[in-house]
């Protein structure tokens, strides 16, 4: 039977709505977020306040790793990188590496008798290090590929510096123009032979398979002094660690390089 009012017509049907109630609504889970921003937050501050409590060799340790959170590079205890993630050694850094090696060479047994016949220089190609010879010989046995004792430890300990480095090297053999007693070995050879030598004990010593670009001879068309062709002090070995931009070497020309040397960047590690 259905309902009517009092004068017979029909009533509309009773619509009946229910609310559920979350008893947990009142809360949800907002504060989640906001006690995890406080957590976050207070780390933070702990680790700066660690930070600024730590010796330098933790701060460089965690700059190295922002810098280079992939570890590229891995020169280790040295203003140019933290501990275990170095920096590629730029133009701004060459300096800094230059008296990095003239200390570690301080530091060798035999340094008062080598300090005159090693010179480091920045040029437009990078930081060479030349390995000057004299009369007798000093790093290779006169008129021979072989290294001496000198030659080797000090060859040893480039290794080991310059091994941590992500920088291409190259290495160059020069000789006089003294012209070699034999006909069938020439200045290019021995000077061939020489930079050769010259990696393999540094691949061998620290320096990695990949890390040398270039294994040059000259011969005596690069004398350092022009005026005194004969000069043992043309005989060297020069080491070059190149510039790295984005981590490609720059290319520089041979007459860059030269043009820079002849601008006095050369420094004797004696002097220091």
């Amino acid at each position: 039977m259905a309902n009517n009012d009092q004068k017979g017509a029909p009533l509309a049907p009773i619509i009946i709505i229910k609310k559920k109630i979350n008893h947990g609504g009142h809360h949800g889970g907002a504060w989640k977020v906001a006690y995890a921003d406080f957590v976050t937050a207070m780390m933070a501050l702990f680790i700066v306040l660690w930070l600024l409590g730590s010796d330098d060799s933790v701060k460089k340790a965690v700059g190295g790793y922002f810098s280079d959170p992939e570890g590229n590079g891995k020169l280790m205890g040295t203003t140019l990188a933290g501990s275990g993630a170095g920096a590629a050694i730029g133009i701004d850094d060459m300096e800094k590496l230059k008296e990095k090696i003239e200390q570690a060479m301080k530091q060798m047994p035999k340094f008062e008798q080598i300090k005159e016949q090693v010179q480091l220089i920045v040029t437009g190609e990078g930081l060479r290090v030349e390995l000057l010879e004299t009369e007798k010989g000093m790093f290779f046995e006169s008129g021979k590929p072989n290294p001496s004792d000198r030659g080797r430890e000090l060859l040893q300990m480039l290794s080991n510096q310059l091994g941590k480095l992500p920088n291409k090297l190259l290495i160059e053999g020069h000789t006089d123009s003294k012209p070699y007693a034999s006909e069938s070995y020439s200045n290019w050879e021995l000077s061939a032979d020489r930079a050769n030598t010259a990696r393999r004990l540094m691949q061998n010593s620290g320096v990695k398979p990949n890390q040398v670009a270039q294994v040059r001879g000259y011969a005596d068309q690069q004398l350092r002094k022009e005026d005194d062709p004969e000069n043992p002090g043309n005989r060297r070995i020069s080491v070059i660690v190149q510039y790295l931009y984005s981590g490609n070497p720059v290319r520089i020309n041979q007459k860059t390089a030269k043009a820079e040397n002849e601008k006095g960047k050369e420094t004797v590690v004696a002097k220091h």
